[in-house]
């Protein structure tokens, strides 16, 4: 009895040990940022590949790794890494962990996986074998993509009306048409036309407006059913040699929502009829939000699905009509996407595809700097930062300053060397602060020396010391450190009006713009004093800006505090909002707030986006305090919602946060992910005593600003809430 009682103890122990030894296993693994499994790798071309996996989020802290590599998967099963066995690694790190083995072999197949030890020094099992491949050809660094996906949808509404078959798809997506059509002579024709626009009568737009898109197709049936696919019409204006040419195995696409067919003699059925949508890879499930108010959830699922429709090029690009990356919209289109979906390859190759193709306007160069930064932060990956570092360095245009302290393209600086060290050729730069410049800049007054231009040559500055310190290359932080100190005291005397008490567009001009007081909120050059005003300001103009503008807008008005002014933006009903884009009847955001805004403007412009990453980044309150969401802060700004949820990606997993608002009440319920940590700032009634509760315990706060902090909340689900006492 006793020997039996023994062993069923030993069995509990073993039991819960292995139970323990589970959760520490690690999963989702990636290489190179790429998603990869045992049976379908993903081909990688860099000689030393970055890794990176997820863990549990009852797995508090890791304190070490052990990364095993092979070429054999047999030998891999035997926890043999013949490649590459890093031994065990002391550190939180699961993120960026670079290959340091043996020389990897091209167009070879190698097996890797990684087991962990939490923070009690408790080894965890082995992550299940992931695979990846080596391309013909090794580089130093190469950056890897996904092949494009095609996805067949049938329409959500299909109806025949006066002879002609209207089929709608439900939303726009670039694609092409297969049709299942019979016919029992052959020699017969029926037309198709595909469009994104219906007219007043219900029909598909003949004559859209702009660049919205319609196109006519004569098919000639043969006898018999078959299966027919229309080739679609190349344009002369986006096939040009500047842009991004689809794929010739997939073939040309157009944007459409709806197919009329006409002309066909018998009963066509709605599963005759399929579009092929084309895009980057995308996972629906690793991103959701829903609040209590029904438009905010609308924009955000139309910002949502216009991240992935738009990323049929495999690059971001700026729209149909010109099929070109502009860093302008890659910056808005990184930050969404990071919001949506567990990918970083498309961002992290169109800013790198920016860096040595860059476009004209000004500021936009400086935005690569602002793209390198946001790369590293949200993947702890400094692979693409140590490789185009001195790129880096010359976009921050520090070539154009002069004795002012600040920089311009018209003070003679702008030579042929400083524009070869940014990749431009022989080709000039222009200031261009918003688009278009007839209708969305305010105003603004172009001078010599432009407040937006060198607000965004600031923050290039202050990203530049951040990347320098990553990088640990002391002496170049010290540098950038002096000269964002010296370039933010000038922006002050050049471009404060003290007696008014905000920022004029440039030196010679006391008009002041949205804009050059919007930029430099957002780019951190407003001081605390001047705030109030500056913030007063830019709220009499209202969104007196373009849907690119708007990024910058929110970003400041939410940096600033004022959470109802910014939610009041985002759920306007005016032609100037994103409720006007589904108004209209599109389901890609627009080039611009309305076709009378821009004429020839397109209806599947991703820059127009900038809700996805302002709730989950602003409203919500959740951005990376450190590279790779090591660590993280929980700032809600949710203005007069009673409540809101988010299922937020990240390199170290999804981060599940919602919040409930009463009267005297904030509740926050959040999932941390495994090996991460929060920083959570509860909202506070002004003058109102209160009490937090963690997880059923009462907890002191430190006071920062007007709410509460609770730090270092780690790994796992919590409760939080913080009650007025009266």
């Amino acid at each position: 009895m006793q020997r039996n009682a023994f062993l069923i103890v030993i069995l509990f122990f073993n039991l819960h040990l292995f139970g323990q030894n589970s959760k520490l296993a690690p999963s989702g693994l990636m290489c190179d940022l790429m998603r990869v499994n045992r049976d379908g790798g993903v081909i990688i071309y860099n000689k030393t590949p970055a890794f990176s996996w997820l863990l549990s989020s009852e797995v508090t802290k890791q304190s070490a790794y052990q990364v095993l590599v092979s070429d054999n998967l047999q030998l891999l099963n035997q926890d043999q890494g013949n490649i590459w066995n890093s031994g065990k690694v002391s550190g939180s790190k699961s993120a960026g962990i670079i290959f340091s083995g043996s020389a990897l072999k091209p167009a070879t197949s190698y097996y890797w996986k990684v087991k962990v030890w939490d923070g009690r020094n408790i080894q965890g099992r082995y992550a299940e074998p992931a695979v990846f491949k080596t391309g013909k050809i090794m580089a130093e660094y190469h950056n890897p993509s996904y092949q494009l996906e095609v996805t067949g949808t049938q329409p959500v509404k299909f109806k025949l009306r006066d002879k002609i078959y209207l089929a709608d798809f439900g939303k726009d997506a670039f694609g092409q048409m297969k049709l299942e059509l019979s016919s029992d002579i052959g020699g017969d024709t029926v037309v198709m036309r595909i469009g994104e626009l219906l007219d007043v009568n219900g029909a598909i737009d003949r004559k859209p407006p702009g660049t919205i898109r319609y196109a006519q197709y004569t098919i000639v049936l043969k006898k018999g059913t078959h299966v027919y696919q229309p080739e679609i019409f190349k344009d002369g204006f986006n096939t040009k040699p500047a842009a991004i040419k689809m794929p010739e195995h997939i073939g040309e696409v157009t944007p459409f929502r709806y197919c009329e067919i006409s002309g066909y003699a018998l009963p066509l059925k709605k599963s005759a009829l399929t579009r092929l949508a084309v895009h980057y890879p995308f996972d629906e499930g690793n991103s959701s939000f829903h609040s209590s108010d029904a438009t905010l959830n609308a924009i955000w699922d139309l910002c949502k699905y216009s991240i992935k429709a738009t990323s049929f090029l495999g690059l971001y690009v700026d729209g149909d009509r010109e099929r070109i990356p502009y860093e302008a919209d890659a910056y808005i289109n990184q930050l969404s996407h990071y919001a949506v979906d567990k990918e970083f390859t498309i961002a992290r190759n169109t800013h790198e595809y920016l860096i040595t193709h860059p476009t004209w306007p000004t500021e936009w160069n400086l935005q690569s700097v602002l793209m390198a930064w946001n790369d590293y932060l949200y993947t702890d990956d400094l692979r693409s930062v140590a490789h185009f570092y001195p790129d880096l360095q010359a976009k921050t245009l520090i070539g154009l300053r002069d004795s002012t302290g600040l920089i311009s393209t018209l003070n003679g600086k702008l030579t042929n060397e400083v524009k070869a060290s940014i990749h431009r050729g022989t080709g000039n730069l222009k200031d261009i602060v918003d688009w278009p410049l007839t209708t969305e800049t305010d105003g603004f007054v172009f001078t010599k020396y432009n407040a937006v231009v060198n607000a965004f040559h600031y923050r290039a500055l202050v990203i530049m010391e951040k990347l320098a310190a990553a990088l640990g290359r002391s002496a170049d932080e010290a540098m950038y450190h002096q000269q964002a100190a010296e370039v933010k005291l000038a922006f002050q005397k050049m471009f404060f009006d003290a007696e008014r008490g905000i920022f004029v567009d440039g030196m010679g001009t006391d008009h002041a713009s949205l804009h050059a007081n919007a930029f430099a909120l957002a780019l951190g050059l407003v001081d605390p004093a001047q705030q109030q005003k500056v913030v007063g300001f830019i709220e009499s103009r209202g969104m007196a800006c373009s849907v690119y503008g708007s990024q910058f807008l929110l970003d400041g008005i939410y940096d600033a505090g004022d959470a109802d002014y910014g939610l009041s933006l985002l759920t306007s009903k005016t032609d100037r909002s994103w409720f006007n884009m589904l108004r209209v009847g599109s389901t890609i955001t627009l080039e611009a707030w309305d076709n009378k805004y821009k004429p020839n403007q397109d209806w599947n412009h991703a820059w127009g986006a900038a809700p996805a990453n302002i709730i989950s980044r602003k409203l919500m309150g959740i951005e990376p305090l450190s590279p790779g969401w090591a660590s993280f802060t929980v700032k809600p700004q949710i203005g007069r919602l009673t409540s809101a949820s988010i299922v937020l990606p990240t390199i170290k997993g999804a981060i599940k946060c919602s919040y409930i608002q009463t009267s005297r009440s904030f509740d926050i319920a959040i999932e941390v992910p495994g090996n991460t940590s929060a920083e959570i700032h509860l909202p506070i009634k002004v003058g109102k005593r209160f009490e937090v509760i963690l997880d059923g315990q009462h907890v002191k706060t430190v006071m920062h600003g007007a709410r509460a902090l609770v730090s270092n909340v780690g790994s796992g689900k919590h409760k939080l809430s913080i009650r007025s006492l009266f």
